[in-house]
């Protein structure tokens, strides 16, 4: 279990620090790296990937017509194009007000609120869906504080939808490494989520049915562009060389050799 998600009094020293700390690191990081990191996650390359091998697995199956959702952690709303497009009802919330600001700029006409999700002051049991890409790793020590609020906002019988870099994996080896060294864009406090022992320990509030595991060659190079430092304008040249190799190899994706784990738990009814 990665040290950072445990739920226990073993947390080194320098992370015994409360959510408002951790979060105000992480809303200062990024705010500096808003448009940069708009730049590489949200073209029209990543787009395609993230459509693809994240979203359309992730929401198979699922009715998002007229559903009421919250992208928490929504940064400028990566994840609301897509919602939107599958006509959900969607509501953004984020700690970065650069982030609200860049996503009332791309969606007017949605609403999006600067909160942090420890503690949303949002209405209890008010959204069918909370979808939250790729920010529970920003959070450690904090997690399950995050996840209790998530709980709290969700109806019964209302869907979390998450995707999050995960332990236990032979690239989260090299991506542990590469946080350490890499300060430019990770704070200290970041570390991969261990979805298996996260779902055993919300197992009496959530059901948690789908994991689905992805994230190869073009994970690694297309959306994380920006992490390698790959200049822009070179994405798409390779990029569709590399999405068909990742179609190729998508059956191969296991909890040992994917990078990214997408899990949908459903809150229990009683």
């Amino acid at each position: 279990m990665n040290l950072f998600d445990k739920a226990t009094g073993n947390t080194p020293p320098e992370w015994r620090e409360t959510g408002m700390d951790t979060e105000k690191r992480q809303r200062e990081h990024y705010d500096s790296l808003i448009g940069d990191y708009e730049k590489h996650y949200d073209d029209e390359w990543s787009k395609l990937y993230r459509d693809e091998f994240m979203y359309e697995p992730l929401f198979r199956e699922v009715d998002l017509n007229a559903a009421r959702v919250l992208e928490a952690m929504c940064g400028s709303g990566q994840a609301t194009r897509y919602l939107l497009d599958r006509g959900a009802d969607v509501m953004g919330l984020d700690i970065s007000g650069a982030a609200i600001e860049s996503f009332h700029a791309r969606f007017p006409r949605t609403a999006a609120v600067a909160a942090s999700i420890l503690d949303t002051k949002l209405p209890a049991e008010s959204f069918d869906f909370v979808v939250v890409i790729a920010g529970l790793h920003h959070l450690h020590p904090h997690v399950d504080r995050a996840i209790t609020e998530i709980h709290r906002v969700l109806k019964p019988g209302g869907s979390f939808c998450f995707i999050e870099p995960h332990a236990g994996s032979l690239p989260d080896v090299a991506r542990a490494a590469w946080y350490k060294r890499d300060r430019t864009y990770f704070v200290e406090n970041e570390a991969s989520v261990d979805v298996i022992a996260l779902a055993q320990r919300h197992a009496d509030r959530f059901d948690s049915g789908v994991v689905h595991y992805f994230g190869g060659v073009a994970w690694v190079f297309v959306v994380n562009s920006l992490i390698w430092r790959i200049p822009h304008h070179l994405k798409r040249y390779y990029t569709p060389a590399l999405l068909a190799v990742e179609r190729w190899t998508s059956p191969m994706f296991n909890r040992r050799l994917s990078c990214m784990a997408a899990c949908r738990w459903v809150k229990k009814t009683s």
